[in-house]
């Protein structure tokens, strides 16, 4: 895929977008590029920046002190032109570009204000004009505004390598057949055709079709129902499906390109390139202080000789309202913010894809959850445990049971183990163990026939089925020489975190509905049990976005939360667009925000982190900005002759207010604990 991307330095970088497993990110490298070379501007500047404030008049004047020696001037125009041409290039081709570009921002305001610095220093130098030089603000603000660059650009390279970490959600490496040998190779290296092994308990390293097995595998992250589907000759698997207790060879139907991985590197280029809304903000407001710094530069200068004061004078004055007009606060305003929220979200399990989205998720109104792997665990935790007769109490029968499942890889029977070891029972042992393709598990206990069968067994052989249970659960018979002794009932268990999530979600008057592929009596349950808003059911892919649209269209801001394929169209429609981290790389492709824990409570601190992160990023651009309404009127001279903004004093308001913005950035830890 084609693409063009403007850059944090203004600039343009087209490309193609691709990636391999061997060379990495593609037009990643680029932006790896651009971050070295912005940080070698800045460290270089800054090296050459201290000799300059060191010898500057002006600096020495504000502080105390004096220095001054033989060519002083001329060591200050050659490291300002060096400071000025070599650091300041990315603002000032920026500048050129918004200019062509008919869009002043940023760059046009920094550009301006270290060219007429620049300019009117050489001039003071030369003799051409009276007055004091301005190097050392050209030096200071063009070393901030490269820290700032650095800083955002970092920030969210930082926040592509999380992202990079969801590969390990997938196996990096396949058993593959060459002819009769198996080697391990790596997953983006598999070619259409190739056939590879998946043993029991593994997860599907690529999608493909099975030539030779059987096995149950879940597949809830695609199609929404938590029972796991039996998968034999001919079937089609998906990568990330978990496989259960058969091996399954597979054809690969899908190249290293469609991989994973590379699917994975889009989404890393795609957080590259993108521009928060509120950025866009910065750059509005650097727009009307070009036009403030310009407008009232000149007229300061047609004032001063109108009234009759010296060239030198008016000139001093004009250059003063223009530095003095471009806060260096500005630059980093944004990128501290932004660095702090991102490092910080990202430790929280929060992969912002799309940096927009994170800071609009403080305007959801409206909350759809999908059920399977979201609110619930996708797998099968035991719910009843129900003995029949009296030879069985419900720990005895459930031990009795985990003895013959812990030989099995199917998922119900891990449900089984999983609550026979949470209990702390202690398990019988086992002889004479089979398996019951499709039917389910038979040994001998203490001289004793025992089967864990399906319902579909008893039918088979003409049993009774007792009243097991309801839609919502699925039902295991336990048999003792072939009589039903009791029976275990299993379902999707609901995540711990969930009711307490939907329960904050609703008391920040967000409502909160689910839809899901599973039928009416399971949809009801859940949403019965988490206090929904309302629950739809059966619900199709494309009546997911459908779900999302009607929501719209009420006027609600909508987020989606799902993990699979069927959810992807809705998280794309949606406002804001979730995707569990345990979920389908589709998901994650068209989510905005991924949850590497998939913990429904990070919805929740998601919305909270947005918030806060907003809010953070008004108050640094007030500070950065605000000074202007008093510091501009002063440079201009409107109190002269009894109050008249030096250079210097103007230096140090900028000063302040970089400080400010800094330990204000700071404070959003706090906020985000």
């Amino acid at each position: 895929m084609h693409t063009t991307h403007t850059m944090p330095d203004g600039t343009v970088m087209q490309g193609a977008m691709h990636g391999s497993g061997h060379t990495g990110h593609g037009g990643g490298h680029d932006h790896s590029a651009m971050i070295a070379d912005f940080l070698r501007r800045f460290w270089i500047c800054l090296v050459l920046t201290v000799p300059v404030v060191a010898i500057s008049p002006m600096f020495q004047m504000a502080v105390g002190y004096h220095f001054d020696f033989p060519g002083r001037d001329w060591v200050s125009v050659a490291l300002g032109s060096i400071i000025y041409f070599y650091g300041g290039w990315p603002f000032l081709s920026g500048l050129w570009d918004e200019v062509r570009r008919r869009q002043p921002g940023m760059m046009t305001l920094i550009g301006v204000a270290i060219t007429v610095a620049f300019f009117y220093s050489t001039a003071v130098v030369f003799k051409v004009v009276e007055g004091m030089d301005f190097y050392w603000e050209l030096a200071t603000l063009i070393v901030i505004m490269l820290l700032g660059h650095w800083l955002e650009m970092k920030s969210v390279a930082g926040a592509s390598k999380a992202l990079e970490l969801m590969v390990k959600m997938l196996p990096a490496e396949a058993h593959m057949y060459h002819g009769d040998m198996l080697h391990d190779m790596r997953v983006d290296e598999l070619k259409i055709g190739d056939l590879v092994l998946v043993k029991p308990g593994e997860k599907i390293p690529v999608d493909g079709t099975v030539t030779e097995g059987n096995s149950s595998v879940n597949e809830s992250m695609l199609t929404g129902e938590s029972v796991p589907v039996q998968k034999t000759d001919g079937a089609k698997v998906i990568a990330g499906a978990l496989n259960g207790e058969g091996s399954l060879k597979i054809r690969v139907d899908k190249s290293g390109k469609d991989s994973y991985l590379n699917k994975v590197i889009a989404l890393v280029q795609e957080a590259q390139s993108s521009k928060s809304q509120t950025q866009h903000l910065a750059d509005r407001a650097a727009k009307w202080l070009t036009f403030i710094a310009l407008g009232v530069g000149f007229s300061t200068l047609a004032v001063w000789l109108a009234k009759g004061q010296t060239l030198a004078f008016a000139l001093e004055r004009m250059v003063t309202v223009m530095v003095t007009s471009c806060p260096h606060a500005l630059g980093v305003a944004i990128p501290l913010v932004v660095a702090i929220s991102t490092a910080m979200t990202a430790r929280r399990g929060l992969l912002i894809r799309n940096r927009t989205a994170f800071e609009n998720s403080r305007l959801i109104t409206a909350m759809v959850f999908d059920k399977t792997g979201t609110l619930t665990e996708g797998k099968f935790g035991v719910s009843r445990i129900e003995p029949i007769g009296g030879n069985f109490d419900k720990n005895s029968l459930l031990a009795t049971a985990a003895a013959l499942e812990q030989e099995s890889q199917h998922p119900i029977a891990q449900g089984v183990v999983a609550a026979a070891k949470v209990a702390g029972l202690k398990l019988p042992s086992v002889s004479n163990f089979a398996s019951i393709t499709g039917k389910g598990v038979m040994g001998e206990i203490g001289g004793k026939k025992i089967s864990i069968v399906s319902p579909g067994y008893l039918k088979e052989k003409g049993m009774a089925l007792p009243a097991a249970g309801n839609a919502a659960e699925t039902v295991v018979f336990v048999l003792e020489n072939e009589k039903t002794v009791g029976f275990i009932a299993l379902s999707d268990q609901i995540r711990p975190d969930a009711a307490e999530t939907v329960k904050q979600l609703k008391n920040q008057g967000i409502k909160v509905f689910m839809a899901t592929g599973d039928n009416e009596t399971v949809g009801k349950a859940v949403a019965k049990e988490l206090g929904l808003d309302g629950y739809f059911t059966q619900v199709l892919p494309h009546q997911k976005v459908e779900i999302v649209k009607d929501l719209q269209a009420k006027g609600e801001f909508v987020a989606m939360t799902g993990d699979g394929v069927n959810d992807a169209p809705a998280l794309a429609q949606a406002d804001v667009g979730i995707a569990v981290g345990s979920g389908t790389d589709v998901a994650a492709e068209t989510a905005d925000i991924i949850l590497t824990d998939s913990k429904p409570s990070d919805v929740l601190g998601l919305v909270n982190f947005g918030k806060a992160t907003y809010r953070k990023m008004v108050q640094n651009l007030w500070w950065a900005t605000g000074y202007n309404v008093v510091a501009i009127p002063l440079a201009a001279g409107v109190l002269y002759p009894h109050f008249v903004l030096s250079p210097a004093m103007g230096a140090v308001l900028m000063s302040l207010s970089t400080i400010v913005v800094a330990i204000n950035a700071q404070l959003l830890k706090g906020d985000l604990k």
